[in-house]
């Protein structure tokens, strides 16, 4: 993945008009695990939505394996997030009526357009890589903080992502909850060869990290 250049403003045109981002230059190599820091305010989620293609820059170039995005049409961005980049947020966005396993299942029947045993197979499979098989039937609004979270990081690789965005995913947690998350991640970059950028306010977690991108006023501190 290559950044050149990269600028946002929002309201263009208007009165109102704000740069956030300021030439953002980044590159990164498959397998790479990074976190990102820097305060509130300084354009972290902003370059991590414009990296898993929710946002447009306004300017620059945004390499993805090997392909320019940023005059790709919407479908195609859609189809190339879909197929390309996982997420995980702070809050875990399941869907609480839905059990463990079926909230894994949904990007995997929205890809094919139906459900299939091979689809609950699989689902099956990410549940166990996070430890949670004797969850996977209970709903998921039933589940503690960090266990959700792990069941949002199964759903995040049900397509097998090459990247996988994490923007805060520690920061409702405990301790203990924090760190199983953050292994979970770790261990998925190590033997999967993901690519993982993760988003934190936490010191700690980002000294464990292969590298740091500090993002201060929109720019990239060297």
């Amino acid at each position: 993945m290559v950044l050149r250049g990269i600028r946002k403003a929002f309201n263009q045109g208007s009165p109102a008009e704000t740069e956030v981002l300021h030439g953002i230059d980044l590159r990164l190599q498959r397998g790479d695990f990074c976190a990102v820091m820097g305060p509130s305010g300084s354009g972290k989620s902003t370059l991590l939505n414009i990296v898993g293609l929710l946002d447009r820059p306004s300017a620059g170039s945004l390499r993805i394996s090997g392909q320019e995005t940023t005059a790709l049409p919407d479908a195609e961005l859609t189809r190339l997030r879909g197929h390309t980049i996982g997420f995980v947020f702070q809050y875990h966005h399941l869907m609480t009526a839905f059990t463990a396993l079926e909230n894994v299942m949904i990007p995997l029947m929205g890809a094919a357009g139906f459900c299939s045993p091979q689809i609950a197979q699989r689902a099956r499979a990410l549940i166990d890589s996070v430890g949670l098989s004797a969850w996977e039937n209970n709903l998921a609004g039933n589940l503690s903080g960090g266990q959700q979270q792990r069941v949002s990081i199964a759903r995040a690789l049900a397509m097998n992502p090459a990247v996988l965005l994490a923007d805060e995913p520690t920061g409702n947690l405990d301790t203990v909850s924090a760190d199983l998350v953050f292994e979970l991640l770790r261990r998925v970059n190590r033997e999967q060869g993901t690519t993982v950028l993760f988003v934190t306010h936490n010191p700690g977690l980002a000294a464990r990290c292969d590298k740091t991108i500090e993002v201060v006023d929109g720019m990239i501190r060297v």
